[in-house]
């Protein structure tokens, strides 16, 4: 897929270390001929970030706090005074409280709730309609990413669930209401990966022993074939390709029931 996104940029939102799901698709655009721009949030998570993104030869890194306007009006307003047209995002952004990422979906606070459906769900909507203007001019890529928990119970998955849930939806919605300005809005749904994320998640580890056993492939995800469906997505190939949510889990999401030897 060398050079297939030759002359597109675009910003990444969401990378926190080199085992970032985020990351892997920057290095797979970056390999892919891509410019690329980085979001973060924090001081502590800019350090991190900083020499992952000069690896890539991206020397623009911006501070965004996704529950504030004013914080992605300032980043997009500075993204626009470096490129005034881009090609695509990805948002690799979802936030919940890790003490509801265990136990019961019935406990899961009405503050937590919140806070997790802004986050997770939301900011991909705040997100697209800063980054489509940047897109009129000659279409674009929307990408989020969510999970097979938003249509299946997983265990400790709870509130998230129910926020990428939200987010697959806002993808199908965007997806029509960006469609006729040549803008394509998908969703990637990778299984369990070892990531930061992921980690939080109660039972983490034996979710993804699960899935690596069981799924028709018997592997789970990797950095790159998720970073090289993010490229597919994002350049000409993709172009009639939208609101969809592309599995990347090893073929998990078609089971009925473990595999024989695992019943």
């Amino acid at each position: 897929m060398s050079g297939v996104l030759q002359g597109k940029r675009g910003l990444i939102m969401g990378v926190a270390n080199e085992r970032s799901i985020a990351w892997g698709i920057a290095k797979a655009m970056h390999a892919a001929g891509a410019e690329l721009a980085f979001t973060y949030q924090g001081e502590a998570f800019g350090t991190r970030l900083k020499p992952l993104a000069e690896s890539v030869d991206s020397d623009f890194m911006v501070d965004v706090d996704v529950t504030d306007d004013a914080s992605l009006d300032t980043a997009f307003a500075q993204l626009g005074e470096r490129w005034p047209t881009i090609d695509f995002v990805v948002h690799a952004i979802a936030y919940s409280d890790k003490s509801e990422l265990t136990g019961r979906f019935l406990d899961t606070s009405r503050a937590n709730f919140k806070n997790s459906m802004d986050i997770s769900a939301y900011s991909f909507i705040e997100v697209a309609r800063r980054a489509y203007p940047m897109m009129q001019e000659n279409g674009g890529t929307l990408l989020t990413l969510t999970y097979l928990g938003s249509n299946r119970v997983v265990p400790n998955y709870n509130v998230m669930g129910v926020a990428k849930a939200a987010l697959e939806s806002a993808t199908r919605y965007l997806a029509n209401d960006l469609g006729p300005e040549g803008i394509r809005v998908n969703a990637i749904s990778p299984g369990p990966m070892k990531t930061l994320a992921g980690a939080a998640i109660g039972g983490a580890r034996k979710t993804f022993k699960h899935s690596d056993q069981n799924a028709p492939m018997r592997s789970n995800a990797t950095l790159e074939a998720v970073g090289g469906t993010a490229v597919y997505l994002a350049s000409d190939a993709g172009a009639c390709t939208t609101g969809e949510i592309i599995r990347v889990d090893g073929g998990f999401h078609v089971l009925g029931m473990p595999q024989s030897d695992n019943l």
